[in-house]
């Protein structure tokens, strides 16, 4: 149904029926994102995202069942980018897919790079640097970092962040910010950043600080 409902935008759509199948899939061909269920036969859809970021860094939108939070919340913190709960309106997962593959246009028409502290953004090639050290990013938690470091000392509202990074509106209840930073912490301190770079301000959202 969903491959029917997206082949008249134009998005050359490829389904595969297993977590097996789909891996298969992607080491056979390059493919722009991937829409992951993580209810699947055999190998579920968790365990499929763990490992396809073994190796790959390709966009990555769960479909998880309603009131699943933990679901969810795994998706992200294995390296989703985003999620939408089932049963979904076709049209928001359109919107969501046209946000990601809008981002990654403009990272090719942008070559510029942005140096902040001990990071090093390089914008056209999506690749981050700290201390010299490469980082391994998802879209998402680039777009995140970048977001923050085009306005370091400032803090950033997580509406702000949410319309910039995952290109919708910051809902109540809505962790998927806050796990995508966590993530980042997480990549920034394993590069040899032994202090939080990015720091909350509870209540109003995220700030990129400097390196004294």
């Amino acid at each position: 149904m969903l491959t029917e409902f997206l082949a008249p935008d134009h998005l050359d759509v490829s389904a595969r029926l297993s977590g097996e199948d789909g891996l298969l899939a992607l080491r056979e061909a390059d493919y722009d994102l991937l829409i992951l269920d993580i209810m699947l036969p055999g190998m579920s859809g968790l365990d499929v995202l763990k490992a396809v970021r073994r190796d790959n860094d390709i966009p990555v939108i769960m479909l998880t069942a309603r009131g699943d939070d933990i679901d969810r919340i795994l998706g992200l913190e294995f390296g989703a980018d985003d999620y939408l709960s089932k049963p979904f309106n076709p049209r928001e997962l359109l919107a969501r897919i046209k946000a990601i593959l809008r981002r990654a246009g403009l990272d090719e028409r942008r070559g510029a790079g942005i140096s902040v502290g001990m990071l090093e953004l390089d914008i056209g090639n999506r690749r981050v640097s700290a201390h010299g050290k490469s980082l391994r990013l998802t879209g998402t938690e680039f777009e995140l970092l970048r977001s923050l470091a085009e306005s370091p000392g400032t803090v950033v509202s997580k509406d702000q962040l949410s319309q910039q990074v995952l290109g919708r509106r910051h809902m109540p209840y809505d962790r998927s910010i806050d796990t995508h930073v966590s993530n980042v912490r997480g990549k920034l301190a394993a590069a040899g950043v032994d202090h939080p770079v990015i720091q909350s301000r509870r209540g109003v959202g995220y700030v990129l600080l400097l390196e004294t």
